[in-house]
């Protein structure tokens, strides 16, 4: 059997075709050739259209299809991988009603701060392990708000990753996983929280029916089946957001395992066999995709939303044509500490782990006489992996303390000078593996489905691909150029 998995990102939109029996995938594509537009309407907002994500879907299905020929008709099972916290709406036509307000979208801070006092700091962390936030329930709750005339045109609700299984099987539905990183999940009653919902009005009905992360979720329609030049039924069985299904594809599966990806936004992601929380809220708490009721399996996240993207911007606004190994050629023999250039990376929206404060990206020591675009690239891959070392030091304290991090082969873990960067200074051995969110989401839907008897049998074709370890010179230097960049960004706060 073939699997298809789908990796629906803010960036683009990955498509990969893989052999279940050898584990070896067969075709790839992905679209846009350049990355999707985030619209901000205004300072904060983050939106995207549901229908671009369809969109581009279904181009980079056909070139992945293109490629695998008569093939194709060996596809037994989809998986999906998806942004995680966005907000879709629907009327009961299924009619999108609005852009999707999207994971990076700072709107509803306020209005999560606000129900954090309601209900309560004891009930909060200790039921849903985090304050409300900025999760889909404080956005649903802001277009209630906001947009009453849209709110009473809502059917249902709906993640990224929900939305596209929609589009595949006419079928509304989520996942207990989803429900908990949208912040509706009570960890511990194992249900969804009815003192969220009353706090915020939402009633329960707008919540789509809930299943297991590997379950069979709908089959593919027949009119559907025939746009994408697939066979009618193939079964929906596995939906995951992104950084779960990252852990997945990595086989981080049990209690102290850690995975960690750098797109978009850069996530540090352990597993825990224990409800645990940050008294600060920094860190969120949700239903890893093989939890049970039996098993508990939690996924502890720490997310960074200004990372990767602040190497998309320096491509696009001073690359000059430039690729990304090319960029990182040119950081290369740059000194380490880009000879005094700093950089904070934040300029993404609210960040979680300055609870919910928009800090904003800077640049700091620029020296015209000194600094070129080389600078500008190793100086930004060292302000990431500074600020992959901040958010670790925080998971430290709940108990998360790897000594290796898997990762898979894609955004920024493509480079060697980051690789290295975060190695030394982390004290972490980095293992790459030849994986990445679509082939994860391939192999949960050979879970879901029920073709692999065991989860062992899934992650045959998983290999070690590249490993960084540190390195004691590069770590002395970079122990003592963090300690600045943290007196920078402490200063900074601090301004603020």
């Amino acid at each position: 059997m073939l699997l298809l998995g789908i990796d629906l990102g803010s960036s683009s939109v990955k498509v990969s075709v893989v052999d279940g029996a050898t584990g070896k995938t067969l075709s790839a594509a992905s679209w846009p050739p350049a990355e999707m537009e985030i619209s901000a309407p205004l300072p904060g907002w983050a939106e995207q259209e549901p229908e671009e994500w369809w969109k581009n879907f279904t181009l980079a299905l056909a070139d992945c299809l293109d490629s695998l020929g008569s093939k194709r008709k060996d596809i037994g099972a989809i998986g999906i991988s998806y942004q995680m916290h966005g907000l879709v709406v629907v009327d009961k036509n299924k009619k999108v009603l609005r852009p999707s307000i999207i994971w990076c979208d700072s709107r509803a801070v306020e209005i999560g701060a606000r129900a954090f006092e309601k209900l309560g700091k004891d009930f909060s962390l200790h039921h849903l392990l985090n304050s409300p936030g900025n999760f889909t329930a404080s956005k649903l709750a802001w277009v209630k708000e906001n947009e009453p005339e849209i709110f009473k045109k809502i059917h249902k609700i709906m993640l990224p990753g929900d939305y596209l299984a929609m589009r595949l099987t006419d079928e509304i539905k989520t996942t207990y996983t989803g429900l908990s990183e949208g912040i509706f999940w009570d960890f511990m009653r194992g249900e969804v929280s009815g003192e969220l919902l009353e706090c915020y009005g939402i009633s329960p009905d707008l919540l789509p029916e809930a299943g297991r992360s590997f379950s069979i979720q709908g089959g593919l329609t027949a009119s559907v089946a025939a746009e994408l030049g697939l066979t009618p039924g193939i079964p929906v069985s596995y939906r995951a957001g992104d950084q779960p299904n990252n852990a997945l594809s990595l086989n981080v599966l049990k209690p102290g395992e850690v995975a960690a990806t750098a797109g978009t936004s850069g996530v540090i992601y352990g597993v825990s066999d224990r409800a645990q929380f940050d008294p600060m809220s920094r860190i969120n708490t949700f239903l890893h995709v093989n939890h049970t009721e039996r098993l508990t399996r939690l996924g502890v996240l720490l997310c960074i939303n200004g990372t990767g993207i602040l190497n998309s911007w320096l491509k696009k606004y001073t690359g000059a044509g430039l690729s990304y190994p090319e960029m990182n050629d040119m950081a290369a023999p740059v000194n380490p500490g880009s000879d005094g250039l700093m950089i904070l990376p934040f300029g993404n929206g609210a960040e979680r782990m300055f609870r919910n404060r928009d800090i904003g990206a800077s640049m700091h020591g620029l020296n015209f006489n000194i600094h070129r675009q080389g600078h500008l690239y190793r100086a930004a891959q060292e302000a990431i992996a500074y600020s992959f070392r901040f958010g670790l030091e925080i998971m430290k304290e709940t108990g998360i303390n790897p000594t290796v991090i898997r990762a898979g082969e894609s955004n920024m873990f493509l480079s060697k000078v980051f690789r290295d960067i975060l190695s030394s200074l982390t004290s972490t051995v980095i293992t790459l593996y030849n994986t990445d969110g679509s082939i994860g989401a391939a192999r949960g839907a050979g879970i879901g489905c029920g073709y692999y008897r065991s989860d062992e049998d899934a992650f045959t074709g998983l290999k070690v691909t590249g490993t960084s370890e540190p390195d004691p010179q590069l770590s002395m230097i970079y122990d003592v150029n963090y300690m600045e960049w943290l007196e920078l960004l402490d200063n900074h706060l601090y301004i603020q």
